[in-house]
């Protein structure tokens, strides 16, 4: 029995679509001249040793990973440029990368250099009056083609995903007029995406600058100072005169974690209490279990592995593996403490052999500058807590803009949701 589908929608190759859309294949959206698509040259014709310092530019899966059509500096004479001119760019052609990380796209501005595509990209040059680059871009990077691609690069290496394959990909094609509402809407939530990403980059660089400022007293909260501080030469620099010098373990209980498995884990029956372990992806849980180890505030670092030097704050009940230290304060504040230390770590790591350490005898050694007071401590740890807090809220409103973008991309790509 045929798929039931909805008036004014067509069941076809690409899936159900509306019925005055239509599908057609890339091979047959090229113009007259020039091939729809296009492979790089082959390996020996475009080689390190032919690049100059100066000349037509050669484009590869570097500037289209990037997103960044400008980076790069690799070109070749006008000569080399006008042999393999059949791989030339221009304005509004679409490039695809092929190896590694198949599957990326990047429209050619216009005013882009003149220049070449290298072996490892596919250039689309379609019909201006057929198709939208805008549009096709989108197409490409949702997840069903995505998908696809990869799927038509597994088997052997990556260069399987080749022109001649693509040429009979087909792909659902509404009016020029309804592509370029299309792309306008998704372009819209592009710009809104990048305005966050920017607002993000700003606050980490302010967050950067209080934290060189705040953590080592180059820069006073008002009621701490009457701003004629003297300041004074230590073993970590130039301080306040009113700061100390201090080691881990005078200030402070240095342990460590213990062996957890992943079968104490996976018995657990209620799972309450958070492990902590090596990553840093998920806060660095590792998973529950039914007991805990550590109660209050610790500041917590990775001893070994890629990933050692790596500090946290933790609070609350939880557990830590045998690869994370611990450090018990005495009385000074642990979020102002792990924010020092974590600035200041990673230069103590061992990378002896290729495999990195921290351990917890060297961290007990390292000197950390502290305010006299520890209520200077927590409001300058209150101060960039409050940033930290800022930055969060960012991230989760660009990780939703992103989300919305998934969402109007499924739907007015296959013509879910109409525009006109």
């Amino acid at each position: 029995m045929s798929a039931k589908v909805k008036p004014g929608y067509k069941l076809t190759e690409v899936g159900v679509i509306p019925e005055d859309w239509d599908v057609s294949t890339l091979d047959s959206l090229g113009r007259s001249g020039k091939p729809s698509i296009k492979a790089g040259p082959f390996g020996s014709s475009l080689t390190k040793n032919i690049y100059v310092k100066y000349g037509y530019k050669v484009y590869g899966q570097e500037q289209v990973i990037r997103g960044d059509y400008l980076f790069g500096d690799y070109f070749i004479t006008k000569e080399r440029f006008n042999e393999l001119k059949s791989c030339s760019v221009e304005s509004g052609d679409i490039l695809l990368s092929l190896v590694g990380t198949a599957g990326r796209v990047l429209i050619i501005p216009p005013g882009a250099p003149a220049g070449i595509i290298n072996p490892r990209l596919i250039r689309f040059s379609f019909d201006r009056n057929s198709i939208c680059p805008v549009f096709f871009k989108s197409l490409i990077e949702t997840d069903a083609y995505q998908s696809l691609l990869s799927r038509s690069a597994q088997g052997g290496t990556m260069g399987v995903l080749n022109a001649g394959l693509l040429k009979l990909l087909c792909i659902p094609l509404p009016s020029l007029v309804e592509q370029e509402a299309i792309a306008e809407a998704l372009s819209d939530t592009d710009v809104l995406i990048e305005s966050i990403e920017q607002l993000i980059t700003k606050k980490r660089q302010i967050k950067q600058g209080a934290m060189q400022e705040l953590l080592t007293g180059k820069k006073r909260l008002p009621g701490f100072s009457d701003g004629y501080d003297p300041y004074k030469q230590t073993d970590v620099g130039m301080i306040p005169d009113d700061w100390c010098v201090k080691t881990i373990e005078q200030i402070s209980d240095v342990g460590r974690g213990r062996v957890i498995s992943h079968k104490e884990i996976n018995t657990s029956k209620n799972s309450i209490y958070p492990v902590y372990s090596s990553q840093t992806s998920s806060n660095g849980v590792m998973g529950y279990i039914d007991t805990y180890d550590f109660e209050g505030e610790y500041v917590t670092w990775t001893t070994d592995g890629a990933n050692a030097g790596t500090v946290f704050y933790r609070v609350g009940r939880f557990n830590c593996t045998n690869v994370c230290g611990t450090i018990k304060l005495k009385s000074d504040n642990a979020i102002f403490v792990s924010m020092v230390l974590g600035g200041i770590a990673a230069p103590h790591v061992s990378r002896n052999l290729g495999n990195p350490k921290l351990m917890n005898d060297v961290v007990k050694k390292i000197k950390l500058p502290l305010p006299h007071t520890t209520l200077e401590q927590k409001a300058i740890a209150t101060i960039l807590s409050d940033i930290n807090a800022e930055i969060d809220v960012l991230v989760a409103k660009l990780e939703k803009a992103r989300q919305i973008k998934q969402g109007m991309m499924h739907n007015l790509l296959l013509g879910k949701t109409r525009l006109l």
